[in-house]
């Protein structure tokens, strides 16, 4: 007699999760739609998508916005295939957005896939466009239309849709969210769903974290979230860790699978393959304490002319000016002019450098320099100094130099001292040199480079002597 081995399962529940209260769950529909591609659901998308699904009594959905987090490669997405599969069929408007083109693109294939197993014909029972960026499929029974985009600052802005997938979550930036969020305003039952892992050290999204810690707080209304993760780091061969966060072990996920992929790196180990919601350190670099030494209540008499730093953004969106002057207790004063959308164009910087009494400008940043060092040349304006690598390299380190001893003072402009108290250091070059980040979307670095630019220029510019003449 052969004694059938019991295969062990992941945690099919989540470890962590809030959901509103509900009675009534269209979840069965969607499930009906799935298998009828032939394919079954695990146990635990099933748990997953009932909350998800749950409407009230005028079947609205009871979670307006609903986000999880499941570590990689256990099939996240199909929950989003069935919900998809389900709103083709009842004649929604679906917007599903991705990081990256080719993630956007693989799920327009999945999807398309399912419906030609579940028997329907492209071209007859529905139609559909591939092309790359343009990706788009109409189900002609109901009406319904999805298409698939890559998420920009812009995308999305006036067009309406019922439902708005946000897939690759933690890449979601706040800039994406304030063009997307009002795509599904004008439905008359909207739902947001995002799914995606935690967010590693590289990534540039700050909105899935926020959601999640608001939603558990207890925060927001009319919003779910459900994850499967560990509360701590663990050893990379803890295996009962990865049966408890990894709810597909057992059915396409094993352990040889995993044990494939282990390497040193446990940090990663642990976000990506455990659920681990990191707390990188978002302590600044520069301490509001170290800024607001150098405050001063009154405006320092100039003991040079004006220097100026002009910093055109990384994601070519701003440009910012900065002036810099010595001052005659031996000190730099810096402070910022503005920060501007590069589409309002540069006749403010020009306008401003015509007006003030100028000793030198610094421009940086590949997205505007050239241009404006034209522009400069064109209103017989002196020629700007394009620095190297190796001088922002340069730049940069006199900046924290001169904040650490105390030789630069400034005003406490809010805008200035909100980007340099809330900043981080970033590698820049082979040898060492660093540059700064932002921890915020929402406040551009590039005032800062301005601003450090228009100091290091000015500290390195020895001030002219008097002539002296003796008898």
């Amino acid at each position: 007699m052969v004694t059938k081995i019991k295969t062990k399962l992941g945690n099919q529940r989540p470890t962590q999760s809030v959901n509103l209260h509900y009675s009534i769950s269209l979840a069965q529909e969607a499930i009906d739609y799935y298998q009828k591609t032939g394919l079954k659901c695990y146990p635990w998308q099933i748990y997953l998508i009932m909350p998800i699904m749950a409407v009230d009594d005028d079947r609205v959905w009871v979670h307006q916005k609903y986000g999880y987090a499941i570590p990689r490669r256990n099939g996240k997405t199909e929950i989003i295939y069935m919900l998809e599969l389900w709103a083709l069929h009842n004649g929604l408007k679906i917007l599903h957005t991705a990081h990256r083109v080719s993630t956007s693109h693989s799920s327009f294939e999945k999807l398309k896939k399912y419906l030609e197993m579940s028997g329907y014909v492209d071209g007859e029972d529905f139609t559909s466009n591939r092309t790359k960026g343009q990706e788009r499929i109409e189900f002609k029974s109901s009406g319904a239309v999805i298409q698939w985009r890559t998420r920009t600052s812009s995308g999305g802005l006036g067009e309406g849709f019922d439902l708005l997938v946000i897939d690759e979550a933690q890449e979601y930036t706040a800039e994406q969210e304030s063009a997307l969020k009002y795509t599904v305003t004008d439905s008359d039952n909207p739902m947001t769903i995002m799914c995606g892992t935690p967010p590693t050290m590289v990534s540039t999204g700050t909105v899935f974290e926020a959601y999640r810690k608001n939603v558990l707080a207890g925060k927001i209304k009319y919003s779910g979230w459900a994850e499967w993760s560990v509360n701590e780091m663990l050893p990379v061969h803890d295996v009962a860790a990865w049966y408890l966060t990894n709810p597909s072990m057992g059915f396409h996920l094993n352990e040889r699978k995993i044990e494939a992929e282990l390497g040193e790196d446990e940090i990663d180990h642990n976000i990506q393959r455990l659920g681990y919601w990191p707390t990188f350190n978002q302590k600044s670099v520069i301490s509001e304490k170290e800024w607001l030494k150098l405050k001063i209540e009154q405006m320092p008499e100039f003991a040079s002319k004006l220097f100026v730093g002009i910093k055109f953004g990384q994601d070519g969106n701003n440009v910012s000016m900065s002036i810099s002057a010595r001052t005659t207790e031996k000190k730099i004063f810096t402070e910022a002019i503005d920060c501007i959308s590069v589409r309002n164009g540069t006749q403010w910087i020009i306008n401003f450098l015509k007006s003030a009494d100028i000793a030198k400008v610094v421009v940086d940043g590949a997205s505007g320099q050239e241009l404006l060092a034209q522009e400069m040349r064109e209103n017989k304006l002196k020629a700007p100094i394009l620095p190297k690598v190796s001088e922002i390299i340069t730049a940069n380190m006199m900046w924290e130099q001169g904040i650490m001893q105390e030789t630069i003072c400034h005003s406490d402009q809010p805008s200035l001292t909100a980007v340099v108290t809330n900043c981080d250091k970033r590698q820049i070059g082979s040898n060492g040199g660093f540059g700064y980040k932002s921890l915020y979307d929402d406040r551009d670095i590039s005032l800062m480079d301005s601003a450090l630019l228009a100091h290091w220029i000015c500290s390195t510019t020895k001030p002219k002597r008097k002539q002296r003449i003796s008898y």
